[in-house]
């Protein structure tokens, strides 16, 4: 098992959620493994001593879960074909992975986790618990630094609650993980939804009802422009982390009064042909594009676990 391909805490062997007295105990157990004076390799033995060093001191640990650190080992089952399955981020052109002869999965079909819990090698520790791998939701907004914006807290429930209702029951395999670090800068992502081989970053908004027309960069209102917060970067950095998903951003806007089709977006003033890697809609879009998106990939009822790690890592 080589640095590239593995995390940390593939190296020593234990979950991503493993506590430090599980992290010194599998140190001492892979050391022992490793060391040349039991007949290990001294370059496996660096390994183990780095994710040690690393994993255990809480700083570091936390510094290296959020930059997405790389370490997903290839599925024994992925045959060669590549997962990503669609253009640029924003395009609504949705080619399928299917393999001949087999029936096509659908975003209702009960959960299927990649790789399987029941082929872990002898004395493996997947890298996430079945208990939390079956978990739809992941987290929950919260303060963050030293003061609290309750506003931002209620705004991001509103989301959370429309994505557990609307979303997440009819995509059994979609995981909802809130609160993720921005790999583009010191900001944060509010929301992600996890389905197979795709990715949807979620932002929100929070606007009195009426109608707003959508250019591209900001949303227009009675001679007021307002631009939404900014996720293009975002989603592209993620793009670049996982290469092997289609990501996308969507920035919902909420209406205070909780109707799901207010405000009204316009989006006919956006420019021709123009691929957008950020859709702005209201709930309602929200729901209905997302559920379509999500639906579209490959195998949408498929667990990613390796990817969830990385995103369960991520939180803050």
């Amino acid at each position: 098992m080589t640095e590239s391909s593995s995390s940390y805490y593939q190296v020593l062997r234990v979950a991503v959620t493993a506590t430090e007295k599980e992290i010194k105990v599998a140190y001492r157990r892979a050391a022992r493994t490793a060391h040349p004076d039991h007949g290990g390799d001294a370059a496996a033995f660096r390994q183990v001593t780095r994710a040690y060093e690393t994993l255990i001191d809480p700083t570091r640990r936390k510094a290296y879960d959020r930059s997405y650190a790389a370490g997903t080992l290839r599925n024994e089952d992925s045959d060669g074909e590549a997962h990503f399955d669609a253009p640029p981020a924003g395009s609504r052109a949705s080619a399928t992975v299917h393999r001949q002869g087999n029936a096509r999965n659908t975003a209702g079909d009960p959960p299927v986790y990649v790789p399987p819990y029941d082929d872990s090698p002898a004395g493996g520790v997947p890298l996430v618990p079945l208990s939390v791998a079956s978990q739809q939701v992941h987290g929950m907004p919260r303060k963050r630094g030293i003061f609290g914006a309750e506003a931002r807290i209620q705004r991001e429930m509103r989301t959370v609650q429309l994505l557990t209702r609307q979303v997440l029951p009819a995509i059994p395999a979609a995981r909802l993980v809130n609160g993720l670090q921005s790999p583009a800068d010191n900001s944060h992502i509010d929301h992600a939804v996890l389905s197979g081989y795709r990715l949807a970053l979620i932002g929100s908004m929070l606007l009195p009802k009426g109608a707003y027309a959508w250019d591209g960069r900001t949303l227009n209102h009675g001679g007021r422009a307002i631009a939404p917060p900014q996720l293009t970067h975002v989603v592209r950095a993620m793009q670049d982390i996982f290469p092997e998903l289609n990501v996308t951003g969507w920035t919902v806007v909420l209406n205070p009064g909780g109707n799901l089709h207010e405000p009204v977006i316009d989006n006919h003033r956006r420019s021709a042909g123009a691929l957008e890697a950020v859709q702005v809609v209201n709930a309602a879009g929200m729901v209905r594009g997302l559920k379509e998106f999500l639906a579209a990939g490959p195998a949408p009822n498929t667990v990613n676990v390796p990817v969830l790690a990385r995103l369960l890592r991520g939180m803050h």
